[in-house]
């Protein structure tokens, strides 16, 4: 079971923090708020950054200050927001995790309750896809309970990552690997769900017995870069506290086994609660970080970063 290493060598230096604010007040009746809210994944799609947002079904769109929004179909009662004030935060697709294959976006639902298992495909048209069939895999896989918070396209596969705080029975953080090609022709409709090629367990380490778990992850060639939060919270619902936030790399060894290496994310010593992360295509030192304030009255944050030291 690979065990993370903090090492002292690795850093991030903040480049720049910016709130996501749309640029234009949208459509009447559209259900939408004015900023981006519960900002929960991130993937550069056709040169813009795509914003996941788990309790809102849009998809921001931000290429340099424009901050356009993607419409996704309404839910039950005909709504697109959806919270605690409202009586229907059980009814979000919740949206935690996008990744590009192609010309496509795919955003993953987290699997933590059956109306949460679906996939969002942004293309040529806009669907929904019922992945039931997936999410009865990976808890097959794990042998329990899933909340997937992370994808990553690594190498010739793509890696979910399930984040690990299902509660009691939970082994913990893990991520399970599926041949790319074989998973995108089945999100196509174009073939069988293709049988998991792996899983690993990880031990990210904990905080006064509060354990990280992954909130996001990006493949980068054949490494997995990812975030990962201490959250006192007892269960995959409910929010809590972040005690402690990791920013980490995942690198496969000559010899099959894997290296974990990754140092504290902080700002003025103050966890980052990040659950979204992309690196620039243009300059693989640079990564887009997207920051949940856990209040939907206040806009999630864009965090820009560089990678100090042997990543």
């Amino acid at each position: 079971m690979p065990v993370v290493n903090i090492d002292s060598t690795l850093g991030i230096r903040v480049l720049s923090s910016r709130e996501l604010r749309y640029s234009d007040p949208g459509r009447l009746g559209e259900d939408r708020p004015p900023h981006v809210r519960a900002a929960s994944g991130l993937a550069f799609a056709n040169g813009r950054l795509a914003v996941i947002q788990d309790d809102a079904a849009f998809i921001a769109m931000v290429a340099g200050p424009e901050v356009a929004a993607i419409v996704l179909p309404r839910g039950p009662g005909g709504r697109r927001r959806f919270e605690v004030a409202l009586g229907n935060k059980h009814e979000k697709l919740d949206l935690e995790c996008a990744v590009t294959l192609g010309d496509d976006l795919y955003a993953f639902g987290s699997g933590s309750t059956e109306a949460r298992e679906r996939i969002i495909n942004v293309g040529y048209t806009t669907r929904v896809i019922s992945a039931g069939p997936l999410y009865r895999a990976l808890r097959d896989e794990l042998a329990g309970p899933v909340n997937i918070e992370g994808v990553a396209a690594v190498g010739h596969e793509l890696w979910l990552f399930h984040r690990g705080n299902c509660g009691e029975g939970d082994r913990g953080p893990a991520t399970v690997r599926f041949p790319r090609a074989g998973l995108v022709k089945w999100l196509a409709g174009d073939g069988p769900l293709p049988e998991p090629s792996g899983s690993s367990r990880y031990v990210l380490g904990d905080i006064a017995g509060i354990r990280f778990g992954f909130t996001d992850a990006v493949g980068v060639g054949d490494k997995a870069f990812y975030i990962a939060a201490a959250e006192d919270s007892p269960n995959a619902i409910d929010d809590g506290v972040i005690v402690g936030a990791q920013l980490g790399v995942i690198e496969t060894l000559p010899n099959g086994e894997r290296s974990v290496r990754a140092t504290a994310l902080e700002i003025d010593g103050q966890p980052l609660k990040a659950e979204g992360i992309a690196f620039d295509p243009k300059d693989p030192r640079k990564a887009y970080l997207a920051i949940d304030p856990d209040d939907v009255d206040r806009p999630a944050r864009l965090v820009e970063v560089e990678l100090i030291g042997p990543w």
